[in-house]
């Protein structure tokens, strides 16, 4: 049974909301849609300004509590759906928004309740569903082949370690299934052999990797950026905030590659609108990062990095370019063997 948490109980940290409020400037009013709702930081400060209207998503029922409760307080100008962010253009009929915010992060309501399996200092099941998913962790490191649960580990949790990691959880899982958090540890600190630094934990890449995997976050934010671009007024922003690589790369190379300033493949080049799409004005692909403050009151933050990019004029065309790219990451999250 789901036990709810109340935004009292487990405190939450929204990252760069400073930056991320002054950036969708709430005191002109507005639509805003909070994809990544959480512990409602960023849904509960744009809502101080009167005039502005959000919308919030989190496909993790943990958090409806939290929800409901911001729906009494705000009726008429809060609504929450416990949805994944890749459906956001379903929750807005016949109008366009100021803004849409991701922030791409584990929350901390998440990470700290250790039956979620998401921590390393867990010992109970190996689960990592952050809600509305089909896989367990513990279904994955039990059921796949060797070659997929490597392919799932280098490629996704960029681990270089990953073929000795496949190789031991089949070995171990031959003789125990593997249930629990503190199994999985075990086994990754093993196939590592202390090479890895103090700086990092040992089993950080496996379980970004297995996390990735199970809540298909590649997928969810391809298909989440895309559908939130449509619903974007001229004008519109759309905030991203991102904590790994692969994330940010697909970030980058979305606003970077759509924007109308897309430098020509050659200056020899002709003219020709049909070469491009233009979803986004100017884009000069300025990185926000928290401050050093930030990261002391809120250490997790210290990944974190925001884009955002604004809506241009253009009729939206879908970015195939875009899906083509990554697709590599989209086989990878669809394939179940």
């Amino acid at each position: 049974m789901i036990n709810p948490i109340s935004s009292s109980e487990t405190p939450h940290f929204p990252v760069m909301l400073d930056e991320i409020i002054r950036i969708c400037s709430p005191d002109k009013g507005g639509i805003y849609i909070d994809c990544t709702f959480g512990g409602g930081g960023y849904s509960k400060k744009l809502l101080k300004f009167s005039n502005t209207k959000v919308i919030a998503l989190d496909r993790d029922e943990f958090i409806i509590k939290i929800g409901q409760e911001l729906e009494k307080k705000y009726p008429n100008r809060f609504f929450f759906h416990q949805k994944k962010f890749s459906e956001v253009n379903t929750v807005v009929e016949n109008q366009f928004v100021d803004a849409v915010i991701f922030d791409l992060g584990l929350s901390s309501i998440q990470l700290n309740n250790l039956k979620r399996g998401f921590s390393f200092n867990s010992k109970e099941k190996l689960d990592m569903s952050m809600g509305l998913s089909t896989n367990s962790a513990e279904e994955v490191v039990n059921n796949f082949s060797e070659q997929k649960l490597k392919s799932i580990i280098k490629i996704l949790g960029e681990e270089k370690d990953a073929s000795r990691i496949a190789r031991n959880i089949i070995k171990t899982r031959l003789v125990k299934k593997i249930t629990k958090v503190d199994q999985l540890v075990a086994i990754i600190k093993k196939s590592k052999k202390n090479n890895y630094t103090n700086k990092i934990n040992p089993s950080t890449k496996t379980f970004q990797a297995l996390r990735i995997f199970v809540n298909k976050e590649i997928t969810e934010l391809i298909e989440g950026v895309i559908n939130a671009t449509k619903v974007l007024k001229p004008g519109g922003k759309i905030l991203i905030v991102s904590f790994h690589s692969i994330e940010d790369k697909i970030v980058k190379y979305f606003f970077t590659n759509f924007c109308s300033n897309k430098s020509k493949p050659s200056r020899y080049f002709p003219e020709n609108n049909d070469i491009k799409i233009s979803l986004f004005d100017k884009y000069k692909n300025k990185i926000f990062k928290p401050s050093n403050k930030e990261i002391i009151h809120n250490p997790p933050s210290r990944s974190a990095k925001l884009r955002y990019a604004i809506r241009s004029k253009n009729k939206f065309v879908y970015p195939d370019e875009l899906v083509n790219k990554f697709k590599k990451y989209l086989d990878l999250e669809k394939s179940n063997v």
